[in-house]
């Protein structure tokens, strides 16, 4: 797996390791305070085969081998967001090692709107499937490092930004600079909200370290994939909003592209999983667990 560090720069900021998922697109992250040697772990893949609807857990163990190595304890496991592209790897991440599970807490209105659409009432319950439900301006601690929560939607209605010192763990609101932003068309989405997010993280201070959800390599002669960039180098370059784009223009763009898109081939599946947090459907009379994909409704 392609991986790479960013060092912490000093005293309250974190070291923060990326592992980049093939398959997904996905970056996983493991944040850490260095002086206390405890990390979070940041939106971890659990591996699917759409193919076969079969899962794996080799992504989230090579994540778990690296915390091992660097003798690291997790002190937190967690999503910015119920992701349409991969399933999380939560769940079993907690069982793993007993760290508590977290993701922001309009992940409820997630789950209702899905819940129609799957036609599965009263089936997911986030309070039930994360140990902590985080709210717009709360904070926490990791080991001796504050981790602030931003509330940034746009991309779903309910997704999250996690601030620790000079870095941001930003989701699916900007891609890498040569990249651009993400898309905002899923149920729930919008791009004008997703417009205020980013102007938004772009409010930070110029040296912060952004580190963004997906990268989809090559993008011109970039082979490798990417996934940091700071505040001053995306409001200067960022590929659709560099050099302050107003919103009608920006809005004009991502909703066109938005609109040539394909749904991600995990997606029907995916949401299922990621809003028990990390569990597959609940298994039935003959001890398997079966999917419910919608027909005709998207």
């Amino acid at each position: 797996m392609f991986t790479r560090t960013s060092p912490s720069t000093g005293p309250g900021s974190p070291r923060v390791t990326g592992f980049y998922d093939k398959d997904s697109g996905s970056i996983m992250y493991v944040a850490v305070d260095e002086a206390t040697k405890q990390a979070a772990l940041i939106d971890i893949v659990l591996d699917f085969d759409p193919a076969h609807a079969r899962t794996r857990t080799d992504s989230a163990q090579e994540v778990l081998d690296y915390v091992r190595d660097e003798g690291l304890t997790v002190a937190w496991i967690l999503d910015t967001h119920p992701h349409a592209d991969h399933m999380m790897a939560s769940a079993w991440l907690k069982e793993q090692t007993g760290a508590p599970t977290a993701i922001g807490s309009k992940v409820r209105d997630i789950a209702n709107l899905w819940s129609d659409l799957y036609n599965l009432p009263g089936v997911f319950d986030a309070d039930r499937d994360f140990d902590r439900l985080f709210d717009h301006g709360d904070s926490f601690e990791l080991g001796d490092l504050t981790v602030d929560v931003r509330l940034h939607p746009g991309h779903t209605l309910g997704s999250i930004t996690y601030v620790i010192g000079d870095a941001a763990f930003v989701h699916d609101t900007f891609m890498h600079v040569d990249s651009g932003t993400s898309r905002a068309d899923f149920p729930g989405g919008s791009s004008a909200d997703l417009y205020a997010s980013l102007m938004d993280i772009l409010s930070l201070p110029d040296d912060t370290r952004l580190f963004v959800g997906h990268d989809y390599p090559p993008v011109g002669d970039r082979k490798d994939p990417a996934w940091e960039a700071t505040v001053a180098d995306h409001r200067a370059n960022n590929k659709h909003l560099g050099g302050g784009v107003p919103e009608a223009e920006y809005r004009k763009l991502r909703d066109e592209r938005d609109a040539t898109l394909n749904l991600p081939d995990r997606m029907l599946y995916a949401l299922q999983v990621n809003l028990r947090g990390g569990r597959l459907p609940q298994a039935e009379s003959d001890g398997n667990s079966y999917f419910k994909i919608p027909a005709n409704r998207f």
